[in-house]
């Protein structure tokens, strides 16, 4: 497998990169659901919601929170996760500046 060449890219489109791969599974979505209807949550609670199993859970918010999309703070033996409201706000822009950008086009190819 090649080296991936980040130095090619810019910084904006490396995080709007790793913001869309922790958003590539629905398990992750409903997750992310879940937080923002609930602002926080424990872990088990969260697996209470879903049909997947307490360590495919925990795997699921390691990637959100590799990604920075959530935090979680240690409670005891309990971790409670939440929204990274800052990350979750730079990933909006990114992605709006994305989406906003495309102008459509009348020409026959495509």
């Amino acid at each position: 497998m090649g080296i991936t060449k980040t130095e090619a890219f810019t910084e904006a489109d490396i995080t709007l990169a790793t913001y869309a791969k922790a958003l590539a599974h629905p398990a992750r979505v409903a997750i992310l659901r879940i937080l923002l209807e609930r602002n926080s949550c424990i872990c088990g609670d969260i697996v209470d919601e879903l049909p997947l199993s307490q360590s495919t859970v925990s795997q699921h918010l390691k990637e959100l929170k590799e990604a920075g999309l959530i935090k979680g703070d240690i409670d005891g033996k309990k971790v409670c996760y939440c929204i990274d409201a800052k990350a979750w706000k730079h990933a909006q822009q990114l992605m709006l500046q994305m989406f906003a950008s495309y102008t459509s086009c009348d020409s026959d190819c495509c």
